[in-house]
């Protein structure tokens, strides 16, 4: 397919995305993320109509190193809030994922392409097998050796595998921490590293490294896990409401009484247009 290409892009706490609505792939990822040479954005997601098994729309997510990713927090609220404006569909509304459906619910919209949402991202998984982590049983608070010091960490599964630790770290020992941790072999298909610190029981400050994206202004999915490991860990209580706050902002995650995670906060509209469709913009059959 040759011709120009229209994309949305979109914001959620400072996680941008650029949106599609067709099926591209990793490469066509690659460029349109790329902050030089495309659009520029931390992932890609190709939204499409029908969802399958009744679904409202299907989401795939592809992470800006061309990557695939099973499910985005953060991606989710934007597509939402596009689905509401270009798509014509009412809230809530179900959308398809690698990781299973989710319920997506925009519980205010003042208008000018910005709106909150809600999203049940479902259970929060702490089996290792599941996440996946090497090893049997469950991760939580193990120590792991990492450029010559131990972090205590917790793994999380949230439809993708999550490491967290409270233990206290600098910005700078995030950039070198988190992609040796994402590369770690425990890890056999990589780990988003969530370094996270209490405020109180219902708070807390987290930064992410995402896998295949680096460091992020926020993580959607990432807050859920790091809510699901403070409850875990005792630090925090399901039912009650946390508030997470990130260098893009914050979002609100309820861990319920069962495990299942509901996540709240804003996206935005930033800007439309068509881009020239290199080589490797061939839609997939």
């Amino acid at each position: 397919m040759s011709g120009d290409l229209g994309f949305w892009k979109y914001q959620g706490l400072g996680n941008d995305f650029v949106i599609v609505a067709e099926a591209l792939g990793g490469e066509a990822a690659k460029a349109l993320c790329d902050r030089r040479l495309g659009i520029g954005a931390d992932g890609l997601l190709e939204v499409t109509r029908p969802g399958p098994d009744g679904a409202d729309a299907a989401i795939v997510v592809w992470n800006s190193d061309g990557s695939p990713a099973q499910i985005c927090g953060n991606g989710l609220r934007c597509a939402a809030l596009h689905l509401t404006e270009v798509g014509h569909v009412r809230s809530p509304m179900v959308l398809a994922t690698g990781a299973g459906p989710r319920r997506c619910m925009v519980t205010a919209h003042p208008g000018r392409g910005e709106a909150e949402v809600a999203v049940e991202m479902g259970r929060g998984c702490l089996d290792r097998a599941m996440i996946p982590v090497a090893g049997a049983g469950t991760m939580i608070e193990e120590p792991l050796e990492v450029l010559g010091h131990v972090l205590r960490l917790t793994a999380v599964g949230m439809g993708n595998p999550h490491a967290v630790t409270f233990d206290p770290v600098s910005r700078d020992d995030v950039a070198r921490f988190g992609p040796a941790i994402e590369r770690d072999p425990r890890f056999p298909e990589g780990v988003n590293v969530g370094f996270a610190r209490m405020i109180d029981p219902g708070s807390m400050v987290l930064v992410v490294w995402e896998r295949g994206a680096g460091l992020t202004g926020a993580c959607g999915s990432g807050a859920c896990a790091a809510a699901v490991a403070a409850c875990s860990t005792g630090r925090a209580h399901r039912g009650s409401t946390i508030f997470v706050e990130q260098p893009g902002g914050e979002l609100a995650v309820t861990v319920g009484p069962d495990g299942h995670v509901v996540m709240t906060g804003r996206a935005r509209r930033v800007f439309t247009g068509t881009i020239d469709r290199p080589t490797c913009l061939v839609s997939r059959p």
